[in-house]
């Protein structure tokens, strides 16, 4: 579905001197490498988080893969397609949606977006009417199709951005930071909807996110980037199980013990000495529950970056 080799995009930015005449006529330019020599394949319906620190390459990443930005070198196909010619039938089958992108009319309803997208995208009338309905009930948001942009909140907005974006039935979607300003709820919304439409609608998906928890819910795969360079390409499990050195231990006490919040206490322990340690709170503590989970995946990725440096 995607295939990517020796992928690099240079950015020139020009060096002032302060001096008019060697400002204008006798310029230079420094280089600044986005993406050094990236390669990676992704297959069809396969979900893949890409995650990296702010300008690491992600955005100019999927901008390549999706024909808003030109390769400085490299080979990129997507679909069979070179994304660069923009081809009908190429554009057909993605869709770029970004969290911090608006494409809704803002005085309209969303549903006329819907219906200049429908006009945009060639979409027959009963598919269209059959699209709207199942995205708005995957998202539990059918009373918003008719209220104008600007009444609705920012998760409301995400919502109805989704089917904007999703209406022509794209085979494949690039998510950039989708959940990024949303509260909890609606984060937790967002990543139900990426999770049941790719189960629902078999679509290869990109996800970027600094939200590393929409990452852990929704992926299996996971690559990272830094400084432009892929330096990790590989399962999300693997990752979680070499570079988490602590496990969180959540008790729910029975009573009140002094030393202790009631009701719940919480523990981080490393994870060597974590059998001897459940055992001592076990002979201890009263409780009616005791959860064991893996250290925040924020924690995690960066106990990552601080090995490899």
């Amino acid at each position: 579905m995607i295939t990517i080799k020796n992928l690099t995009k240079i950015y020139k930015s020009h060096i002032k001197n302060n001096n008019l005449f060697t400002d204008i006529f006798l310029r230079k330019f420094k280089e600044n490498k986005a993406l050094d020599n990236v390669s990676f394949e992704i297959d069809e319906n396969e979900l893949v988080g890409f995650i990296g620190p702010n300008g690491a390459g992600k955005t100019t990443t999927l901008k390549i893969l999706s024909g808003i930005l030109y390769p400085s070198s490299g080979n990129v196909s997507v679909l069979g397609f070179n994304p660069f010619d923009k081809k009908k039938d190429f554009l057909r089958q993605i869709s770029f949606i970004m969290g911090q992108r608006n494409q809704l009319i803002w005085d309209l309803p969303a549903n006329d977006t819907f219906l200049l997208n429908k006009e945009i995208y060639e979409i027959d009338d009963f598919q269209f009417k059959k699209t709207v309905e199942e995205l708005s009930s995957l998202l539990n948001c059918q009373d918003l199709l008719n209220k104008p942009a600007k009444t609705l909140s920012l998760g409301e907005r995400m919502k109805m951005e989704f089917i904007a974006g999703l209406l022509h039935q794209p085979k494949i979607i690039f998510f950039d930071e989708p959940t990024i300003g949303l509260d909890i709820f609606s984060q937790e919304v967002i990543r139900n909807f990426i999770k049941e439409y790719q189960h629902q609608y078999k679509a290869t998906i990109i996800l970027t996110s600094h939200y590393l928890e929409d990452v852990k819910r929704l992926v299996k795969r996971l690559i990272i980037i830094n400084k432009g360079k892929i330096i990790y390409d590989g399962g999300l499990k693997a990752i979680i199980d070499k570079y988490s050195r602590e496990k969180r231990v959540v008790i729910t006490l029975e009573k009140p013990v002094a030393g202790y919040d009631f009701p719940k206490i919480e523990f981080m322990i490393e994870k060597t000495r974590l059998p001897e340690k459940i055992k001592e709170l076990i002979q201890t503590l009263p409780f009616s529950d005791l959860i064991i989970e893996d250290e925040p995946i924020e924690k995690i990725i960066k106990n990552f970056f601080k090995e490899r440096a």
